[in-house]
């Protein structure tokens, strides 16, 4: 069994702790697609196998076989500004908290500052029956997400952009694409070879836009990541424990100069530096208010 093998199957071991922070390490252009154990992970039961937000986790839920999905003061918040803002196609990203080794890697964090983005993850909004869900990939394999559930595992930034005005006919083919992936589990790429038989988060986002025939942003060689080079020990471990090589090239979701995110074919539609619901001028809210944690309102 090889190390990333390793590190999916929770086998105990100072070795296999070691191991599991290699490959969290070895994943950072993936800009931080999350690792099992946060909050939207934990409204299933424990000891429930299947992917949470996979087809067999969502149709559960519709026959009542898993709790329901809690709600809070800000859910609703961002539920209402969802229904009125967002679009299909939309995407979205957030910086997350996912971590490894026990909660002592920081994982989201490390793979944003590589790639020197203020942002370690990204999905693609779909309107269905009304509502906004979210379409992404993790290393649980691809998942659809209430709006205001996905941005339960928000520790920072989130944003929204969509393609402007004259590529908006691009958008339902991107939804497609989404849907499709999301129906037949196509497996996490955990070694980020850019194809069409597996995906890391970012690379579906891409991919769904290339595929409906616009392309976001070009690939990068991981040793083009703007602070590769201040990261010498992760790179190390990279190339001793991973296939992985610095001039495999990535999609990434960088910042304003590289990755997706200075696409010049989108445009911000909202940007938040702290996860913080939209504020109505109509109702203040107070300003230290924070979106609250789901896990805390599940019976385990």
């Amino acid at each position: 069994m090889d190390a990333r093998a390793e590190a999916r199957s929770g086998g105990g071991g100072g070795g296999r702790v070691a191991r599991m922070v290699v490959v969290s390490a070895a994943l950072f252009a993936a800009a931080g697609c999350r690792t099992p154990g946060i909050d939207t992970d934990l409204l299933v039961p424990r000891g429930w196998k299947p992917n949470p937000w996979g087809p067999i986790s969502n149709a559960a839920r519709c026959r009542g076989e898993l709790p329901n999905i809690p709600n809070n003061p800000d859910m609703a918040v961002w539920d209402d500004w969802a229904r009125r803002n967002l679009r299909d196609g939309d995407l979205l990203f957030r910086m997350g908290d996912a971590r490894a080794a026990l909660g002592l890697f920081p994982f989201s964090r490390v793979s944003a500052a590589i790639a020197n983005s203020r942002y370690s993850h990204s999905g693609i909004v779909a309107i269905e029956g009304g509502e906004p869900v979210v379409y992404d990939t993790t290393t649980t394999g691809p998942q659809r997400h209430p709006f205001a559930v996905w941005l339960l595992d928000a520790r920072g930034s989130v944003a929204v952009k969509r393609p402007r005005p004259e590529y908006q006919a691009y958008a339902p083919k991107a939804v497609e694409f989404c849907r499709a992936v999301y129906d037949k589990q196509v497996p996490f790429d955990y070694d980020m070879r850019l194809g069409d038989d597996r995906f890391y988060c970012i690379e579906m986002t891409e991919r769904a836009y290339r595929t409906a025939g616009l392309p976001l942003s070009e690939s990068i060689p991981l040793h083009r990541l703007p602070r590769y080079h201040e990261y010498p020990w992760t790179v190390r471990l990279m190339r001793l424990c991973t296939p992985m090589v610095p001039q495999q090239r990535a999609y990434v979701i960088g910042n304003e100069s590289i990755g997706i995110w200075a696409s010049p074919v989108l445009e911000l539609v909202y940007e938040s530096p702290d996860a913080r619901p939209p504020v109505d001028v109509t109702t203040p809210r107070p300003p230290d208010e924070r979106l609250a944690r789901a896990s805390s309102t599940v019976t385990r």
